[in-house]
């Protein structure tokens, strides 16, 4: 798999899941054990939603996440255990990143959030800007979305974003912010 604990650190966090986990997750048919008492101090959605609908007795319920990748959880499993930003592969860590941004919004983990965010300004450039764009405004990441409308404040920059594929995805999901784009065009 492409996500690469350390290993005496991703040995210690998978020993220590299964001893006394009370939740297990199902996400795309890969299975993850868990303690409700960590997810939910963590977050409160994961709180709400733990503690909320179950009852203390529920042991050994399985939750399924149907619109996440398994790899994904597991990386947000790794951030909510150890404070730390999962070590991936190079290439993946873009994609990684994206899908995690998501994630920590859904979750409300701001710093995982902010971590993100700040991951996601190194790979800005002609190809990507009009996705990170996109999910800057739909998942409220001002900083982002900042560094993204830096980055098209280049005449050339933006010129070659308008032609890209990208370009015409985000005017389809983001509409306000391409009025935003448009503005930048006029002025």
């Amino acid at each position: 798999s492409p996500l690469k604990l350390p290993p005496h650190r991703g040995e210690a966090l998978e020993n220590a899941l299964e001893k006394g986990a009370d939740v297990v997750f199902d996400v795309a048919g890969q299975t993850f054990a868990a303690h409700r008492c960590v997810l939910a101090a963590r977050s409160p959605v994961f709180s709400a939603e733990l503690f909320g609908v179950m009852k203390e007795s529920d042991t050994g319920v399985v939750v399924r996440i149907d619109d996440m990748e398994a790899q994904v959880f597991k990386a947000l499993l790794y951030f909510i255990y150890t404070d730390l930003f999962p070590n991936t592969a190079e290439q993946d860590e873009d994609v990684l990143s994206q899908h995690l941004l998501v994630a920590a919004d859904r979750y409300n983990l701001e710093r995982l959030k902010l971590l993100c965010e700040q991951k996601l300004c190194e790979y800005i450039d002609v190809g990507t800007v009009a996705t990170i764009l996109a999910l800057a405004e739909q998942h409220h990441c001002h900083g982002l979305k900042k560094v993204c409308f830096d980055f098209l404040s280049s005449p050339a920059n933006l010129k070659a974003v308008v032609a890209s594929d990208g370009f015409k995805h985000l005017s389809r999901s983001c509409p306000s912010v391409m009025e935003e784009v448009i503005g930048m065009l006029t002025n």
